[in-house]
């Protein structure tokens, strides 16, 4: 099934409702900047790779601020959320549905994720069992690396049955929620994510104190 194309339309009407000027779980980022950076990554080679390689991203963070500087009244923000909601241009590699899961399927979770949070009243969605799943299964091939920087054993615990073993060591740390709340512990938002952790008190207290995410 395709997740990816209603979860942008999602992300498109979550950051409409928050209006520009809007707070995020993004240090420094409010909604004109989380939509700049949207937008930007699907059209910008030098946003993109600003993402990944450290020495460009000053670059890439110049880009997003001017473009979010530009947008921050109602109407031009209105317009750049309507771009971003329009997909990626037409001979973009997001076109092919697996690089499109791949790149999008976790980002546009979590980014919704980051605008429904900032605020001081919010609840859990209800998800699609199937899209729960399908966040599962993405999470599961990226855990280790959003986990490298913890110096402990992480077990993520699905509720509805499957067990993960995100990294091995002789002390660890069981991380139990459902797939979207691990998702949004496992992406750094440990403070806003429905989790119960389970493990010996060091070990819970590093991991409280530990860098995680990308």
């Amino acid at each position: 099934m395709q997740f990816v194309k209603p979860s942008r339309e999602v992300l498109a009407e979550t950051l409409l409702a928050a209006g520009p000027g809007a707070p995020t779980l993004c240090p420094g980022w409010r909604t004109q900047e989380l939509a700049a950076h949207l937008y930007l990554r699907e059209r910008s080679a030098k946003v993109t790779v600003g993402l990944v390689v450290k020495p460009l991203r000053s670059a890439s963070e110049k880009a997003i601020a001017k473009l979010a500087e530009s947008a921050a009244a109602p109407a031009p923000y209105a317009e750049l959320v309507r771009k971003f909601r329009a997909g990626p241009p037409r001979l973009s590699p997001l076109n092919v549905k697996r690089v499109d899961e791949n790149a999008n399927l976790i980002e546009f979770f979590v980014h919704t994720e980051d605008v429904r949070r900032a605020t001081d009243r919010w609840a859990p969605r209800s998800l699609d069992p199937d899209y729960s799943e399908a966040l599962w299964h993405d999470l599961i091939k990226r855990a280790a690396f959003l986990y490298r920087s913890v110096d402990l054993g992480i077990v993520l615990v699905n509720p509805a049955g499957p067990r993960h073993v995100a990294k091995r060591a002789p002390v660890s740390v069981a991380i139990t929620g459902d797939p979207g709340e691990l998702l949004m512990h496992a992406h750094g938002r440990t403070g806003q994510a429905l989790v119960t952790l389970e493990g010996q008190p060091e070990a819970l207290a590093l991991l409280q104190t530990a860098e995680v995410g990308p």
